[in-house]
Formats: C-alpha cells, sequence, structure tokens
C-alpha cells in the first residue's frame, strides 16, 4: 500500500490552479464533470480546510492539514513536524516542497473541478464501459496531460461515470501506460455551495485516502 501511495502522489503534482468561473465553459464533458460537482458556483468559495489521510499500510495512518486561502492565494500547510503558510503567487521554482504534497491532495478532493482549471491534456470518451472495479456500465473519460507541465507530466487518468457525469471509480496510469490502479470516489457531501467526495476505497473495499474535517467558506 505504501508504495500505491508514493506512485499516486508523484502523478499527481500537475498543474497550478485557477478559480476564476467568470469565463464561459466550454460544453464538454470534462466540463460537464466539473459543473456536476458544483464548479459554477465556486466563485462563492473563499477557503477551502481538509484533512488529507491514507491509509499506508494495516495500521498506519498518515495525514496532512492543509486550508488553502483561495481569495489570497496562500496556502497553510501542518503536518507531523511543523506548521507554516506559502504563497502561491511565489516563483514556481521558489515554492516549498509542501506545495506537491498541496497539489496532490486537491486532485484527490477536487479532480471534477481541475479538469475546468487545468490546460494542457487532452481527452478521449467511450460510451457503455464496464468500470473496473464494481463492472458498473459508465461513460469512460480519459485524460492524458501533457509531457511539458506540472510536477510529474504526461500520466494518463480514467474516469468512469454515471449517467450524471458522476465520477464512480478512477484509474491512475502513470505516464500513460497500459496498466494502472483503480480507486472508489464516494461518500459525495455537500459542502456549501460545491460537492466533494471524501473516501476512496480499493478493489477489496478498503480505504486507501479520505478526507476528514472539511469546511468550506
Amino acid at each position: 500500500m505504501k508504495n500505491a501511495y508514493l506512485l499516486i502522489l508523484a502523478s499527481f503534482l500537475a498543474f497550478g490552479c485557477s478559480t476564476d468561473q467568470k469565463q464561459s465553459m466550454p460544453d464538454t464533458l470534462p466540463f460537464q464533470v466539473a459543473k456536476a460537482y458544483g464548479i459554477e458556483n465556486f466563485d462563492q468559495v473563499k477557503k477551502i480546510s481538509y484533512t488529507w489521510n491514507v491509509q499506508r499500510d494495516s495500521v498506519n495512518v498518515f495525514s496532512r492539514n492543509w486550508s488553502w486561502d483561495i481569495q489570497n492565494n496562500e496556502v497553510g500547510y501542518s503536518g507531523p513536524d511543523t506548521t507554516y503558510t506559502y504563497s502561491l503567487d511565489m516563483p514556481s521554482d521558489s515554492l516549498p516542497d509542501a506545495d506537491k504534497g498541496f497539489i496532490n491532495d486537491k486532485y484527490w478532493l477536487m479532480m471534477p473541478f481541475q479538469l475546468a482549471w487545468d490546460t494542457g491534456y487532452e481527452y478521449e470518451v467511450a460510451e457503455n464501459v464496464p468500470s473496473p472495479l464494481h463492472q458498473t456500465n459508465s461513460t469512460k473519460l480519459t485524460v492524458v496531460y501533457n509531457s511539458a507541465d506540472g510536477y510529474t507530466p504526461g500520466d494518463a487518468y480514467d474516469l468512469y461515470l454515471d449517467e450524471n457525469n458522476r465520477i464512480l471509480e478512477w484509474t491512475f496510469r502513470r505516464q500513460n501506460g497500459a496498466e494502472g490502479r483503480t480507486w472508489t470516489w464516494e461518500d459525495v457531501q455537500d459542502f456549501g455551495p460545491i460537492q466533494l467526495a471524501t473516501m476512496h476505497r480499493d478493489g477489496e473495499g478498503n480505504r486507501f485516502i479520505w478526507f476528514s474535517d472539511v469546511t468550506v467558506e
């Protein structure tokens, strides 16, 4: 399980954020997924705080606490050994190492919104595809990021969507390889004007990554 965690951590370090939702959004499937979770309301959000948890093995849990001040473009980090705040307006080569964790953890919580915020990816759509874990009939949205941007470029994600464009399961494929690992996308809850999934389980139903202490202001 620890190896799986490191693999996902490396893969999700992708892109900076743009939360300007005033511009018109194209009627593409990635944007429809973002809309299904409330992207059109995101301009009402000032701050998001949460604890990201990963089950490293049968007994050990690792956690990180984040506070994303969207209005001031600042991130607050609290881990096992230190607590500090940094600005996302800093030059990319000056950002602290914790920013890699922030991007990683934010993708686990806000992937639907990243589909609207990110640039530099291509996507494909396939209908009537059984999801890998539960064999649920779904629409498969494959997103492949380019090889130039982000901490670990070139990775691919297969999102298995229900009829309402909600994510049922997702598969990460490092460097767009043929094989990947799949987790659920569940326990979707209302947080103010948006919705967020707070639990990701593996094929055996074991929790892998989950979120606690989530607040949206």
